[in-house]
């Protein structure tokens, strides 16, 4: 394809909505993943301390 103008290569032939949706879905997901994941370490962190101090405090 050849595009002679920058809004013809944005519409994409009038795909340019599910190209660059799918372009921005991914971009969400990517960013959101590693604070996800550091969500969810943080948290099986604080889950660990509390399970090593509950065995500390049982006879």
């Amino acid at each position: 394809m050849n595009w002679s103008t920058p809004s013809e290569f944005l519409a994409m032939g009038g795909y340019g909505l599910y190209v660059w949706g799918s372009y921005a879905a991914m971009l969400l997901l990517m960013g959101a993943e590693p604070l996800l994941a550091r969500r969810r370490h943080r948290q099986a962190l604080q889950d660990a301390a509390e399970a090593a101090a509950s065995d500390r405090s049982q006879p």
